[in-house]
């Protein structure tokens, strides 16, 4: 058995609230869905806007490899013959070889929203599917039935007329959609069901997440027979958001063993997932199943030690499954085995009921008490480890530092300037430097003094830089944790400091930044 996957996020998922995607990212949208093996890509509306217009006639010159562009719209307007309708034609000159239109299914909008009667809906739906499958370059016309599961429990006769006059009038899938996104798994199930016994044409379905029952929704529709599944990647669309393909796809291929994109395309689904995200400027949510960064990471230390047993153990699917990767957290919450295989990945071999071990969990007990987390900050934890083996040596000292912050009136920005005495073996490096802040006034400071001693140092780069309060109820007065991500060519790391002087909390940071740059050189040339 195989199902179709037809993806709307270039559609659907660009009515996020806080999503915008010019034209140019639904290009690159495109070339990725259909280099991941989706079947359709729903390229847009071409009714409502110039953009998509722009995007179908950019779509004929992409030569894709797999997926067919489909253009969406809805049936022609009461008392407006096909061939005369505006939506109907923008959709002809698209040229599109799939064409998908939705209609009413729901009582409650034949007669409020649309204002017809019931039979004069039926034949909107008959007029427009028949009139575009006599198009020439049509060769597929999709049907999606809006608000067919409420339309089913308001008057479950007439949905399913609706869904004959689609099927009687040539289309070639009908989709049954849940449009508000308030049905449950087990009124789809029979729901799709009643569709299944009622016409012969291959169902599809379509969901909303309002009730956080799309993906659910979706399985359940495909246990019915529903043979065509409709989302978006990270299930991003109105509202609440549309079915994620990103649940939807591996629970079919890695569960249920029913062919989508198949499993080594699957290996990928993880890197779609972040472009996804990179396209439409969004913050990747790390606790979504399969694709999250959070997905397969493991916290507490009896997970940990079961882990290091059976991976099997905490893990439903294997991450390499979905291109996704097993991470151990390092927290007050940790044993021996997590510290262990931490360690491990560092190159270090510990036991889990070491001396060295047990000093690390107690380091780590009470510095996350002091506010310190070292979940993110593994280049933090790394040094943490090697100090307590002996094996970590100070580059430098300090000597002091001074950060001068100063504005006057009719200046735009402060200006910032940083003064910094650093020891390095015997030598003394003093420096001055200015820059956009106090931290990188004082990282500038730094790296001119340290660079001379340590050339290698001119490589690394401050990538990232973020602050939380930890004590929120001491206010100005609360400590602040400062996390660091650094990079090279090679490797990116994250380091942190805590203090109630933002300053110093990020000169913690900072150092062990270097420290780890110092330390990595170090392995290299052994």
């Amino acid at each position: 058995m195989r199902i179709s996957v037809y993806d709307t996020t270039l559609r659907d998922g660009s009515q996020a609230e806080g999503i915008t995607l010019t034209l140019a990212d639904k290009v690159k949208l495109a070339v990725a869905l259909d280099h991941f093996g989706v079947d359709y890509i729903e390229g847009g509306w071409p009714a409502s806007n110039p953009k998509d217009i722009a995007f179908f006639e950019r779509a004929r010159e992409l030569n894709l490899q797999h997926a067919r562009i489909a253009a969406f719209g809805s049936t022609r307007r009461a008392r407006v013959r096909p061939e005369e309708d505006a939506n109907l034609i923008r959709l002809v000159e698209t040229r599109a070889s799939v064409i998908a239109i939705f209609g009413k299914s729901w009582d409650l909008h034949v007669l409020e929203a649309l204002r017809v009667t019931h039979e004069q809906n039926l034949e909107m739906i008959a007029d427009s599917v028949r009139h575009l499958k006599r198009q020439a370059h049509v060769q597929e016309v999709i049907y999606d039935a809006e608000h067919f599961f409420d339309g089913y429990r308001s008057d479950a006769a007439y949905a399913l007329a609706t869904l004959k006059a689609a099927e009687e009038a040539g289309a070639d899938c009908v989709v049954l959609c849940d449009t508000n996104g308030g049905a449950l798994p087990h009124q789809v199930a029979e729901a799709v069901q009643a569709a299944r016994d009622h016409v012969r044409v291959p169902l599809g379905i379509h969901a909303h997440n309002d009730s956080e029952m799309a993906v659910a929704n979706t399985i359940a529709a495909v246990g019915q027979g529903a043979v065509h599944v409709q989302g978006t990647i990270n299930g991003y669309g109105e509202r609440c958001g549309n079915a994620n393909l990103c649940s939807i796809l591996p629970i079919l291929e890695l569960k249920l063993g029913i062919e989508t994109v198949g499993r080594e395309r699957l290996r990928r689904l993880t890197e779609l997932s972040a472009y996804v995200d990179e396209v439409t400027n969004q913050a990747h949510n790390a606790r979504l199943p399969f694709v999250g960064r959070s997905a397969f990471a493991h916290k507490g230390g009896v997970h940990a030690d079961a882990m290091l047993k059976h991976n099997g153990t905490y893990e439903h699917v294997p991450p390499e499954a979905v291109g996704n990767e097993r991470r151990i957290l390092i927290s007050e919450l940790a044993g021996g085995s997590s510290v262990r295989q931490k360690a491990a990945d560092f190159g270090i071999d510990l036991t889990k009921d070491s001396p060295v071990t047990r000093q690390v969990l107690q380091q780590i007990v009470q510095l996350e008490n002091e506010g310190y987390s070292f979940e993110g900050a593994e280049g933090s934890f790394e040094l943490l480890v090697r100090k307590a083996l002996g094996q970590y040596e100070k580059a430098f000292d300090l000597v002091g530092f001074r950060v001068i912050v100063e504005k006057r009136a009719g200046d735009v920005e402060p200006i910032t300037e940083a003064t910094l005495k650093l020891r390095v073996g015997g030598r003394l490096a003093h420096t001055v430097a200015e820059g956009d802040g106090p931290v990188h006034a004082l990282d500038s400071a730094m790296r001119q003094a340290l660079i001379r001693f340590f050339p290698h140092l001119r490589d690394i780069k401050l990538t990232d830089f973020k602050v939380r309060v930890v004590n929120v109820k001491e206010g100005t007065a609360a400590k602040v944790r400062v996390a660091v991500e650094t990079s090279d060519a090679q490797e990116t790391w994250n380091t942190i400091g805590v203090s109630p002087n933002i300053i110093e909390a990020s000169w913690q940071a900072l150092c062990d930044a270097v420290d780890y740059a110092m330390m990595k050189e170090r392995r290299a040339r052994v």
